[in-house]
């Protein structure tokens, strides 16, 4: 078919003003939020982004690495973002190496120590439900060994197992730099640490002599006597600064390797030193003046001397690296004051 040349003008006249028509349009569409981009339909399932990783599952770009924890290896993220820990008395780890976790327990919120470090965190309570801490959206989860339901958080995301008591602070200490990839953090914790110690012995040991050094608790039953490793300052009383337990607490909490033993009041005086660190149990509501205003209490040398100290039972009951330095400043004064 032949066009008549004022045909053809308009034929590409036509075509011209089509190309100019969708370039406007493309143009249009770039626009973030407004215009038609924010009408937009959906991308063809062939255009679609990829799937973000179901829960527990970690993302493509997650270094993952192998660590030893208190029930075998597991593969954790190298360098976690999203931690839950739902230990309590071991979330100061993580805060002495910088690092915060999303979602912790009430216990650890409560603590006057750590809580102002754990403004944001999520607190889950004192029972821990898969639930709540789905929610969170974790990379991580820390719990300790024997923790109910742990098959189901590890479909949530990596469990690391910890075993109480299984290791001293320092030993704990790297571990968890080797959790979170802040190793060089880890060992100058314990470098500044140790500093401090050999700085404050000589005049602590002087200070107390000879004197005997007990932790006392009163609770329902009676008294609990700790040891070096169940927090309440006998890790700083006992092992760092290596003062002597009467006798008998000496063996049924220290020697025994339990940290702790049950007494009745009336085995009170074998258990007590020249030199008392007490608090009420935070384990009951027991009134603590049932012992504390007894007679065979009141009649104590270290009662009668002025040498019993009160710990904070909300705090002084962790043995993690923050709560330690803590305690340590409120021990070293303390001790330098007994009479």
């Amino acid at each position: 078919m032949r066009y008549s040349k004022q045909s053809l003008v308009l034929i590409v006249f036509t075509l011209v003003m089509a190309v100019l028509l969708a370039a406007c349009g493309s143009s249009g569409n770039s626009v973030s939020g407004s215009g038609a981009a924010a009408n937009a339909p959906a991308p063809a399932a062939s255009e679609a982004p990829t799937a973000a990783p179901a829960a527990g599952e970690p993302s493509a770009e997650a270094e993952m690495v192998t660590f030893q924890d208190g029930a075998g290896e597991v593969q954790v993220p190298k360098n976690p973002q999203r931690i839950v820990d739902t230990t309590a008395f071991y979330t100061g780890y993580l805060l002495a190496l910088g690092v915060k976790p999303v979602g912790v327990m009430q216990g650890a919120k409560d603590s006057p120590y750590l809580a102002e470090m754990l403004e944001g965190a999520e607190g889950l309570g004192d029972d821990v439900t898969p639930e709540n801490i789905l929610a969170l959206n974790p990379d991580l989860i820390i719990v300790y060994t024997g923790t109910e339901g742990i098959d189901k958080l590890k479909e949530i995301a990596p469990v690391v197992q910890i075993k109480y008591g299984a290791k001293n602070y320092k030993d704990q200490m790297l571990d968890y730099g080797k959790l979170v990839n802040k190793n060089d953090e880890a060992k100058a914790w314990i470098a500044q640490w140790e500093a401090r110690i050999a700085e404050l012995k000589p005049q602590v040991q002087a200070a107390v002599g000879n004197k005997t050094v007990s932790i006392l608790n009163p609770y329902a039953k009676g008294l609990y006597v700790f040891g070096h490793n169940y927090g309440r300052g006998g890790e700083i009383l006992y092992g760092e600064f290596g003062l002597k337990a009467p006798a008998e607490a000496q063996k049924e909490a220290i020697d025994s390797g339990t940290g702790w033993a049950s007494i009745s009041l009336e085995k009170l005086p074998d258990f007590a030193g020249d030199i008392i660190f007490t608090c009420p149990w935070s384990g009951d509501t027991t009134d603590p003046k049932i012992v504390y205003d007894n007679p065979l209490w009141k009649g104590l040398p270290a009662v009668k001397a002025g040498n019993v100290f009160q710990l904070n039972p909300a705090a002084d009951t962790y043995n993690d690296p923050i709560s330690l330095e803590k305690q340590l400043d409120f021990i070293t004064t303390s001790l330098l004051s007994v009479k």
